[in-house]
């Protein structure tokens, strides 16, 4: 082996990684998570620049969190998740892996100061507003005005950014995104976007 680095082994795929978490919540997954190297993708164009603080808006169990602090240590990565049972896997998680520049917040997004932060990850959390079919518990209200409402409010406070901003999106309506902001790179079905404040 030498001197080659040993990575631990849930951050090699997504199916490792799952198996932090419990069998209900491997299920959700390949829904509701963001894939192993889309994370990476994501990540990378997100900490670019050394010491930046990184928020994902509605990080679920943390996947996408850990695995950018993982990847990219010399970036702080937060993640910000309404829902006590997913924060508590993603604190869980954060423990067991070691990952020591990730932080869990367990607010409503809205209750953040997104001024706080550098850059940020957007996975459609107010997506689940708007679908009926596949909602990952019945524990929060849901509604289209929720999305409106949400949307709307990271709108203005995305707006709020200085220029140079980076902001990635993954399954996004882009109802989020104000027109300051520059696509720059996206995935080949462009459900992976990069953008920058101009």
């Amino acid at each position: 082996m030498g001197n080659a680095i040993m990575r631990p082994t849930w951050f090699l795929t997504d199916a490792s990684f799952d198996w932090l978490y419990p069998e209900r919540i491997q299920q959700m997954s390949r829904r509701h998570w963001t894939p192993l190297g889309i994370a990476k993708k994501a990540a990378g164009f997100l900490a670019a620049e050394e010491g930046k603080n990184i928020l994902d808006i509605g990080s679920g169990v943390g996947k996408f969190t850990l695995i950018g602090a993982h990847y990219y240590p010399l970036s702080a990565f937060y993640g910000v998740e309404q829902r006590s049972e997913l924060h508590h896997y993603a604190l869980a998680a954060k423990e067991y892996t070691k990952t020591e520049n990730a932080a869990f917040i367990n607010l409503n997004f809205t209750q953040v100061d997104l001024a706080a932060y550098d850059h940020f990850y957007f996975y459609n959390a107010f997506f689940e507003n708007l679908d009926t079919k596949d909602r990952i518990d019945h524990q929060i209200e849901y509604s289209d005005s929720l999305y409106q409402y949400y949307s709307r409010y990271l709108y203005k406070e995305l707006d709020k950014k200085p220029a140079g901003t980076r902001l990635v999106t993954f399954h996004s309506l882009e109802d989020e995104v104000p027109p300051g902001y520059q696509l720059v790179d996206a995935s080949k079905d462009f459900l992976l976007k990069m953008w920058m404040k101009r």
